[in-house]
């Protein structure tokens, strides 16, 4: 966007305007390049047989035999085999006040391909190993008021555009499904990692929406080409369903399969 902007500020000059494109698509291949070489030396260890790979709990997740309050937890885990090089894959854990499992809420491909309906409900570990690869927490709130947030969250599943579709690129997918409940609930102020490919991928194929952090908004075409301004994500451009960005708030740099790179390491 902002390659394309100086474009069409320079004088109506053919060569001063393919020297701008050629330097800027450099740029863009030299970013794309750098991460794709962190994104193998810092990548996680990816299961190679989705028969064995461990679905155990990590042990980050409250017990419910002890937390009685009510929780809302966002997990994101590097996606399984060689997409996980690329992208990861969402998911919100809910446990109402005094229940004594959590629901793990989340959209699956497979179910899709096996004539089932995309999104999947079930009391599976919240923080168990997806396909081998290890959780993270992106957001979590708990105590009161958290009951009706998770019955938003409920009602936004009937919601959602894509019961019986699902892309890995662009979208819809985990992603795309996880983003769209963040928007029901935006006390989560949940900010989905550059790697949460299918995020931007705004449902019902709307061009303009609310940031998932509810804190912004972006515009995004299909989930291929758009751009994110909001207090929590910060500056987001996504460029064929890769994120560039920065959150000045944060003092972090986003790239396209690294994910966050803080300064204050947070």
């Amino acid at each position: 966007m902002l390659c394309l902007a100086l474009l069409l500020a320079l004088p109506n000059d053919m060569f001063l305007r393919m020297r701008w494109f050629q330097i800027c698509g450099l740029f863009f291949l030299g970013v794309f390049g750098l991460g794709v070489v962190l994104g193998i030396l810092v990548g996680n260890s990816l299961a190679s047989d989705w028969r064995t790979a461990s679905r155990a709990s990590i042990g980050i997740a409250p017990d419910p035999a002890t937390t009685p309050e009510a929780v809302i937890q966002v997990y994101a885990a590097r996606a399984f085999s060689w997409r996980g090089r690329f992208g990861v894959h969402c998911w919100v854990a809910v446990k109402h006040s005094a229940a004594e499992a959590f629901e793990v809420l989340e959209v699956i491909g497979w179910r899709v391909r096996g004539g089932m309906p995309s999104v999947a409900i079930s009391e599976r570990p919240p923080d168990g190993r997806w396909f081998g690869n290890p959780p993270e927490v992106l957001a979590e709130v708990r105590g009161n008021g958290v009951d009706a947030m998770i019955d938003r969250i409920k009602a936004a599943i009937e919601t959602y555009s894509y019961p019986d579709t699902y892309r890995v690129w662009p979208g819809p997918n985990s992603n795309t499904f996880v983003a769209h409940l963040a928007r029901a609930v935006p006390e989560l102020r949940l900010d989905l990692p550059p790697t949460a490919i299918g995020k931007d991928y705004i449902p019902g194929g709307l061009p303009f929406g609310r940031a998932p952090s509810g804190t912004g908004f972006q515009i995004s075409f299909l989930g291929l080409l758009g751009v994110m301004l909001a207090a929590e994500e910060g500056i987001e451009i996504n460029i064929l369903g890769l994120t560039f960005g920065v959150d000045p708030l944060d003092l972090a740099v986003k790239l396209p399969m690294v994910g966050r790179l803080s300064v204050s390491g947070n």
